[in-house]
């Protein structure tokens, strides 16, 4: 594929060691839920591995962007949760698929997008950070002990220091710095030599029963979070950061439907694009859809020649190194909020959606519902908070 310019000094695809160290900007998320998707759920992990590769070197090729693709937040708590099978997790993969398609090609999407302001957006992404920070120090930072925070602060001073230098990427140092703490104190050789062996993806064909099944437990309670974060919240951010491209939220939600109308007929869980991964991807130094390639070919390796031990063998890599990073991005996300600070009311709608969304079951749909509502409510003089 020959490079065409984005704009006249971006390429759509670069390799360097600023793209390399972007690729591992959303590690922090990924990871930790994939792992717990195959322990909950005994889905393959050949296929689930293999094919979330090749999403990420597809969402690369395409947009020729620091696009990554995710796990399908709400859908993998309630498969995490409720130990849902393989087959139902297909099921509502394929039915998330084809409703993303629906809002695409019909242009419903387009509607939804004009109708939802910036502020309800911002407080989506703001909504989000609380999140990802909570998870970091609540749950990845104190995970090894006194051993652990030490490593974190280690890792989050690195990153302090680093963060913006081309020259010596944070994530890459940071990394190489759980990599050396995984070899000295936790790398089991014989787990190692256990879990090596080529493994492929699986056909699999979902039935009518658990496309309907998946559609009801699975797929509903995700698209809300799908509509405010992956297609909304992300094309936000694309302009923010790529002004040039005029990226829709068409394209994006095609992109989208089409992934996960492919991903369950070869075993792969079902999976979005998202605002906090490009967020994380560009602020550890991403410029290009080479990020996303790299970041791929680590999965398509573990899937292909790593899957049977899967478990554990990623367990040798710290969790408070995956703090650090999911810190970082979630500090990238709520900075996000300095372009509406200057009006008070858009301040309070966007943070209201975040307390909303981070604190509430179901709280995107609550948090997309009543931001919007507000904030036309206060266009209109009903509610007065000031400018």
């Amino acid at each position: 594929m020959p490079l065409t310019a984005t704009s006249p000094s971006r390429p759509r695809l670069r390799f360097d060691r600023n793209e390399l160290a972007g690729a591992f900007g959303d590690l922090g998320t990924d990871l930790p839920l994939l792992i717990g998707i195959i322990a909950a759920s005994g889905i393959d992990s050949a296929g689930v591995l293999v094919m979330f590769g090749l999403m990420q070197v597809f969402s690369g090729l395409w947009y020729g962007l620091p696009m990554p693709v995710q796990p399908l937040k709400a859908f993998a708590a309630l498969v995490i949760a409720q130990k849902l099978p393989e087959r139902t997790i297909l099921g509502g993969g394929l039915a998330v698929g084809l409703g993303m398609l629906l809002l695409s090609v019909t242009g419903l999407i387009d509607a939804l997008a004009r109708l939802v302001p910036k502020p309800v957006v911002r407080g989506i992404q703001f909504g989000l950070a609380m999140q990802l920070t909570t998870l970091a120090l609540k749950e990845y930072v104190p995970a090894d002990g006194a051993a652990g925070y030490a490593l974190a602060a280690a890792g989050f001073l690195v990153t302090v220091v680093l963060l913006g230098n081309r020259r010596w990427p944070a994530a890459l140092v940071v990394i190489a710095l759980g990599a050396a703490y995984a070899l000295l104190f936790k790398l089991d050789l014989a787990t190692a030599q256990k879990a090596f062996g080529l493994r492929l993806p699986t056909w699999h064909l979902p039935n009518t029963a658990d496309i309907l099944t998946g559609a009801v437990l699975l797929a509903l309670p995700q698209i809300p979070l799908s509509l405010g974060n992956s297609v909304l919240a992300t094309r936000q951010v694309l302009h923010d950061h790529f002004p040039e491209r005029n990226i829709t939220v068409r394209q994006i939600s095609f992109t989208y439907a089409l992934m996960n109308i492919v991903n369950p007929f070869l075993g792969g869980f079902p999976v979005c694009h998202g605002s906090g991964g490009l967020v994380g991807h560009y602020a550890f130094g991403a410029r290009t859809g080479g990020s996303a390639v790299l970041y791929g070919c680590l999965f398509l390796t573990m899937g292909l020649f790593f899957s049977q031990g899967f478990q554990q063998v990623v367990q040798i890599f710290p969790l408070p190194i995956l703090g650090v990073i999911l810190l970082f991005e979630a500090l990238a996300l709520a900075g996000l909020l300095r372009d509406i600070a200057d009006s008070k009311a858009n301040l309070l709608v966007a943070l209201l959606v975040g307390l909303l969304c981070s604190g509430l079951p179901y709280g995107y749909l609550v948090g997309l519902v009543v931001g919007t509502a507000l904030y036309y409510a206060m266009q209109r003089g009903w509610v007065g908070l000031g400018k």
